[in-house]
């Protein structure tokens, strides 16, 4: 049965599932640790959702807050549906979650980013009425 939870706790089986969903996310090499899990689960500004198939993690996406003076914002971020289970409408049911959970803290924003060689994804955001900003997007990296 497919369930979605927030991670409230750290364990190996979850850290490894977590870890093969980030490899098929993203092309660059991205080492994610204990310490990175554990920090996310006790973060007040983050929260790390899982889709369980049974007691298999089949998908994720991350909800992340914050409060500026025009407002509170949501990020969601790192949406992944395992390869083998892609096809079933699996992100739509986690979008939808995401902006359930986001609607129900009342006056906010729901922002994410997707590149635009991401069609399938792109047609999802715009199917669950997420509407395209125009503006450009910056990065700096500090990676030591």
């Amino acid at each position: 049965m497919l369930h979605i939870e927030k991670v409230e706790k750290s364990s190996e089986f979850i850290l490894e599932s977590v870890s093969k969903l980030i490899s098929q996310l993203t092309s660059g090499d991205v080492y994610f640790t204990k310490s990175d899990f554990d920090n996310i689960i006790s973060s007040e500004c983050s929260n790390l959702y899982l889709l369980y198939n049974d007691d298999i993690i089949v998908g994720m996406f991350t909800l992340a807050h914050y409060i500026t003076p025009t407002g509170k914002k949501y990020w969601l971020e790192d949406v992944v549906i395992s390869e083998d289970m892609r096809g079933q409408s699996l992100g739509k049911r986690m979008v939808e979650e995401a902006i359930r959970i986001v609607s129900k803290d009342g006056k906010s924003k729901l922002m994410l980013t997707s590149k635009p060689s991401r069609i399938v994804a792109n047609k999802l955001y715009q199917s669950v009425g997420f509407q395209k900003k125009e503006t450009n997007v910056y990065k700096m990296d500090f990676d030591k």
